[in-house]
Formats: C-alpha cells, structure tokens, sequence
C-alpha cells in the first residue's frame, strides 16, 4: 500500500558498458567533458584518475573525523581533570551516584598534569576518530543499501568480474535518456542500457 506516495519505476540513468579501465576512463573524461556532472562508474578494481575525471569533491567525512578527533581529545582531558579534582555537580544524586570528582595526592604530584593526561586523551582521540569515521562513512554512503537501482542493468552482473561501467544519472541537470544513450554510444561500449528504478525504492 503505498499511501499516496508514488511507488512506480522511475528512470534511474543510462549505463555504458566497457571492456578495460581505460576506455572507461576515456569515456568518463568524454562524459565529463559533454557537461555531464551526475555520473558514478562500476569497476572491479581500482582504475586511476576516474574519481578526479569526475571531480568527485566531498570532503564532508574528513571534517567529520577531524572535528570527532578534536572532540575525543578534549573528553580525554576534561574526564582526567574532573576526575582527579574536588568538582562536585550541584546535584544531590552526583554523589551517590559517583559522579563527582574525587582528587588524590599521589606522590606529590600535580591534580592537574598536562603531559601525564596526554596519553589517554590521545587514545581517545584516535577513538572518536575512527568510530566517526566508520559511522561517517555509513551515514554518507546511506547504507546498508540492499539493493541498489543501478544492479537493475543486466551488464552490472559482471562489474566485479572483468567489466567497466559508466553510469549517467537521471539527477543530472543535462540528463535527457535518449541523448544521453546516443552520446553514449558514440564512445563505442560493448552495450548501453536505460536503468530504472526498482517499484517503491
């Protein structure tokens, strides 16, 4: 039942499918270079200069981990120094609870030491910036993905095995399906195929 809300197949994009990385690559500069912008490619093993072909610029993840890492570092600190002072929290519960600060002279040595508390604020640093990371990475991608649209062409059956793909998505602002399968052909793939939706994706 769907509510209201339109569950019908809808375009996805057209797919070109190559024989080696470096007609894909060619073909990806091409595509680039027609104007095309939304564009994604399928390839069993990591083809060299694809990603910059595409001018695929998303540094939202690296400011992710690095603003994670900066805060890893500071709850480092803060618990060491809250923990090993007389802060009480103006609750009655703290207390009960264990939550207030409890300083012990050990040795002579300061409550509060920078180099000593070094140590474990690194380590949660690397903490907060690895987990940051790996969420990060989840929540950008929207993952898990069951099924994504693009596993709809028939050619992407052998994307892990020894074939390239070129997708151009229906997002893109030039995207019209028969011009785009024309300009695709024009870049001799072994096929081109129109990919749509699944029902209700």
């Amino acid at each position: 039942m769907s509510h209201g809300r339109d569950t019908s197949p809808k375009p996805y994009g057209v797919v070109a499918e190559f024989e080696t990385p470096e007609q894909l690559l060619e073909a990806t500069k091409a595509a680039r270079q027609a104007g095309y912008r939304d564009m994604d490619a399928y390839s069993p093993i990591p083809v060299h200069g694809v990603c910059e072909a595409m001018e695929h610029k998303d540094e939202r993840l690296g400011w992710i981990v690095f603003a994670h890492g900066v805060l890893g570092f500071l709850v480092g600190y803060g618990l060491q120094i809250w923990t090993s002072n007389n802060f009480t929290l103006p609750f009655d519960w703290a207390g009960e609870w264990g939550l207030n600060g409890y300083a012990h002279n050990v040795g002579g040595k300061p409550l509060m030491s920078i180099p000593a508390f070094f140590p474990p604020a690194y380590e949660l640093t690397i903490l907060f910036a690895a987990f940051s990371a790996g969420l990060g990475m989840f929540a950008l991608n929207k993952l898990p993905k069951p099924h994504h649209p693009v596993m709809n062409a028939a050619c992407m059956i052998r994307a892990s095995q020894d074939r390239f793909i070129l997708c151009i998505e229906a997002t893109d602002p030039r995207y019209d399906e028969a011009k785009v399968e024309e300009f695709l052909k024009t870049l001799n793939p072994l096929s081109t195929e129109r990919v749509m939706t699944s029902e209700g994706y």
